[in-house]
């Protein structure tokens, strides 16, 4: 390897390359839920299967913030005194920064719901648990998933949600994504960051339990998600529901692609997956690029026609995902890190001085 990209953050021996293939697959997954007309994924049905993205795409991403902010935060160790502060209150302007590009891509009105503004709020609560050990990590992560479903069905069966001010308010907090149910994955997330997935043992850990998980949350669906004994909220597996057989499943899936994924990065099929690795290594680029390509190449209005059906009729997703993974490999390899991801740090960096890597060491991984 040439000594300038030696230089770039891709090739960092601080990243896990592993993770940046996931975090590649999560934003070509949404990609694909917002434009291809793909059907419901269902277990029972093998045509389906393509359907798998609906839902657990966004899952797979909110796991993967878990993951970056267990790392930023000091992997296996979490930072302790002025390192955590520094860390945390970076974490806390990342948050700001992210809900501003959120509102904004929200101004585009494009048809679909924008996960930033969730994201936001998931990295403001984060922020409050950075201390925490794997351990503690995922048995919170267990009881939130297992407990919130529960208080979240019936916050949605408010009637202000249908208002026009609660409109609003579910667009600025990212209500299709609640982070009341939400946190659950990113607790997993920091919870899989904790138990070090520069080890052997972790991503093996990882696959197994995330495969178990979702074949449990597949099964429970099947017998009693859809049933009158239950009905469907809060118990459902339904794709965006926030139910508990989703939450179990589709958080179950996410840890099984993380470390399928972490695994395949260590061996030779790591330079196969390199255009996707630099798609990861800036989600929050390739995630506002396809908003703002939707918004500029977006068909006149027709009266009785939605306009997602409309857009999806152009048949965008290949050339838009195809443009979105060269467009990110011709950066990564050139430029280096993405430019939001690159202002966000920068921005971090000058509104709260101080040191988070410890002394005598390279930062940890992102």
């Amino acid at each position: 390897m040439s000594e300038m990209l030696r230089r770039r953050p891709l090739f960092a021996p601080s990243r896990i390359d592993g993770i940046d293939l996931a975090r590649g697959l999560a934003v070509i997954g949404m990609l694909a839920a917002h434009l291809l007309a793909i059907p419901d994924f269902d277990w029972t049905i093998p045509s389906s299967y393509e359907g798998i993205v609906h839902g657990r795409s966004s899952i797979l991403f909110a796991t993967l913030a878990g993951v970056s902010i267990g790392l930023i935060s000091g992997g296996p160790v979490p930072l302790r005194g002025p390192r955590l502060e520094t860390a945390r209150l970076r974490l806390l302007v990342r948050a700001g920064a992210i809900w501003v590009i959120g509102v904004l891509l929200l101004f585009l009105a494009v048809p679909v719901y924008v996960i930033l503004p969730a994201y936001a709020l998931l990295f403001v609560i984060a922020a409050a648990v950075l201390p925490l050990r794997a351990r503690t990590l995922l048995i919170a992560a267990a009881v939130v998933g297992l407990v919130a479903p529960f208080p979240q069905a019936a916050i949605d069966g408010l009637s202000f949600w249908s208002t026009p001010e609660g409109v609003d308010v579910s667009n600025a907090v990212g209500w299709h994504y609640p982070f009341l149910t939400w946190m659950a994955f990113v607790l997993a997330g920091m919870g899989a960051a904790r138990l070090d997935l520069r080890s052997r043992a972790t991503p093996w850990f990882l696959a197994l339990a995330g495969l178990a998980l979702t074949a449990a949350g597949a099964a429970l669906d099947i017998v009693w998600g859809r049933s009158e004994v239950f009905g469907q909220t809060p118990w459902t597996g339904e794709a965006h529901s926030s139910g508990l057989f989703e939450v179990i499943g589709s958080g179950g899936f996410a840890l099984f692609v993380i470390g399928v994924c972490v695994l395949v990065c260590r061996t030779p099929l790591t330079w196969v997956a390199l255009p996707l690795r630099a798609v990861g290594s800036m989600p929050l680029t390739a995630y506002s690029a396809q908003i703002v390509v939707w918004a500029l190449t977006r068909p006149a209005a027709e009266p009785g026609v939605f306009e997602l059906d409309s857009y999806r009729a152009l048949d965008p997703f290949w050339p838009m995902t195809l443009g979105i993974i060269v467009g990110c490999t011709a950066w990564a390899l050139v430029v280096g890190r993405g430019p939001l991801e690159a202002g966000i740090d920068a921005l971090a960096r000058l509104t709260v001085r101080g040191r988070v890597e410890a002394p005598g060491t390279a930062m940890p991984p992102r």
